[in-house]
């Protein structure tokens, strides 16, 4: 069974980073499409980034582009995401999900079936 579990998450000031970390175990990465996703509070699920198995990148929000960066590492299995210069909009759980590497890059949740737990991100003064 895959199984996702995200973590870096933290309370952070404005302008400041953070990386947070996938880790998929039960199969291997190389066969899944991630992606990262935000629920920030009172708002639908939206997609932040996502990255196939070939190295095709998806950013799906303006705000984050140049802002966050997405790698994967199938030897270690973990997907990353790296946030900078973060901002107090930036605030929500992040949740890394998976689907078959058949399907690409995708904003929206539905097509994704495997989920991570969450980690919250709070950007705050």
């Amino acid at each position: 069974q895959l199984q996702l579990v995200e973590s870096g998450g933290g309370l952070v000031q404005p302008g400041g980073s953070l990386r947070l970390s996938c880790a998929v175990s039960g199969f291997s990465l190389d066969l899944y499409t991630i992606a990262w996703f935000r629920q920030a509070p009172g708002k639908d699920r939206e997609g932040v980034s996502c990255i196939h198995t070939s190295g095709v990148i998806r950013n799906y929000a303006d705000s984050e582009k140049g802002r966050f960066t997405i790698s994967r590492d199938n030897a270690k299995n973990t997907v990353v995401l790296q946030m900078n210069k973060l901002e107090p909009e930036d605030t929500g759980i992040y949740y890394c999900a998976a689907r078959n590497q058949l399907y690409g890059c995708s904003p929206s949740d539905a097509g994704f079936r495997d989920w991570g737990q969450g980690t919250q991100v709070t950007v705050s003064s």
